[in-house]
């Protein structure tokens, strides 16, 4: 049996990653978020069984993603309230926030060890962007809470499947200045 990991197609990437979201979306246009969120829940479970067949390998905050929409979920569904599908991606993002300052504060950066051979950077600009992406964790988180709670529902289930996927490719966009500036390519691991 080969374990060995293969890369995915960004194609079927994109589509793993966005869409059970997208699904989430048009089950809830044409139903409520009751049942978009009992359809989401084994969507997401489905992309991660998906991604470990096509290439051997299930992303980390693909897990962590899935975990926190299963409880999140559930909890929506076993208790008819929508509060907590809405507070999932607030979860998700002060998780992701909160593992990324700790290894800050450990002085290393969880970011470099999850995608760092991917993109070579100095170790300088591994702890730049780990910053950088922590607080736009946070900034994301109290954007959510934000829109959930004085917004309607529809605005809401709108925001999340379109507009937090923008500002997010906006964000990664942003930083390209940065990775330019500190790209390690011909360089050694520590950036000399």
């Amino acid at each position: 049996m080969d374990t060995q990991t293969k890369p995915l197609n960004p194609l079927v990437k994109a589509a793993l990653e966005f869409g059970p979201l997208v699904l989430f979306f048009v089950v809830y246009q044409r139903t409520d978020i009751f049942t978009a969120t009992a359809v989401f829940i084994p969507t997401i479970l489905a992309t991660l069984g998906v991604s470990w067949w096509l290439s051997r390998d299930v992303p980390r905050m693909a897990v962590v993603t899935a975990v926190v929409v299963v409880v999140f979920g559930g909890l929506t569904l076993w208790l008819k309230d929508a509060t907590f599908i809405k507070m999932k991606p607030t979860i998700i993002n002060v998780l992701f926030a909160a593992a990324l300052g700790w290894g800050l504060l450990r002085g290393r950066s969880y970011l470099k060890d999850l995608i760092g051979a991917a993109m070579p950077l100095t170790d300088e600009g591994w702890m730049i962007l780990t910053r950088r992406w922590a607080l736009f964790f946070l900034f994301m988180a109290v954007v959510n809470e934000a829109v959930w709670r004085t917004q309607t529902e529809e605005f809401w289930v709108t925001f999340k499947t379109f507009a937090s996927p923008v500002i997010t490719f906006l964000f990664v966009i942003s930083q390209f200045g940065l990775i330019k500036k500190h790209g390690s390519e011909g360089k050694g691991a520590d950036g000399t």
